[in-house]
């Protein structure tokens, strides 16, 4: 019973990632968990007003992550209401680290690394919203279905023509 109502009502999850981030992963995490379980416009907002260089790239891997979503939704055919997005997961992981060598004094040379990050965003739509939308899709096909049939009754009436009953004994 659950599993029918799970296809009939699906949350549209959309999801967005960056690879080789040029960005430590550690600072790249105090700014994703600022934004983890917010929604969308809050998570932007939070996003926009925070002075840390790793705004700038989750900003906009969000702003992709909402695009996803929109796209997903127009395939599917059902209306996304993108203020009732969330971000339902982001996590940060490291990436490969570019070896450097620096000069040091006495013909010596130290070496340092350059940190990467690949970044991840799922934005998912609120259960109640997704329950809303299917609401509304379902009376709008009841909506239609009842037109089609009153459509098919006038015809019907116009032309003259009688239905047949059912065959039954004699």
């Amino acid at each position: 019973m659950a599993d029918t109502q799970i296809q009939q009502n699906p949350l549209i999850e959309a999801q967005a990632g960056a690879r080789h981030v040029r960005m430590s992963p550690q600072k790249a995490r105090l700014v994703i968990d600022l934004i983890r379980g917010q929604k969308v416009n809050d998570a932007l907002q939070t996003l926009r007003f925070t002075p840390k260089r790793a705004a700038k790239p989750i900003e906009k891997l969000l702003h992709s992550a909402i695009a996803n979503a929109e796209r997903k939704a127009d395939d599917a055919g059902a209306p996304l209401d993108v203020d009732e997005l969330f971000v339902s997961q982001c996590f940060v992981n490291e990436g490969p680290r570019w070896k450097r060598i620096r000069p040091a004094p006495m013909g010596r040379a130290f070496r340092y690394q350059k940190r990467t990050a690949h970044l991840w965003i799922v934005v998912k739509e609120h259960h109640v919203a997704a329950a809303e939308r299917h609401a509304a899709n379902v009376a709008e096909a009841e909506s239609q279905k009842g037109v089609r049939g009153t459509a098919r009754r006038v015809r019907k009436a116009l032309t003259g023509k009688q239905v047949a009953g059912k065959k039954g004994k004699k």
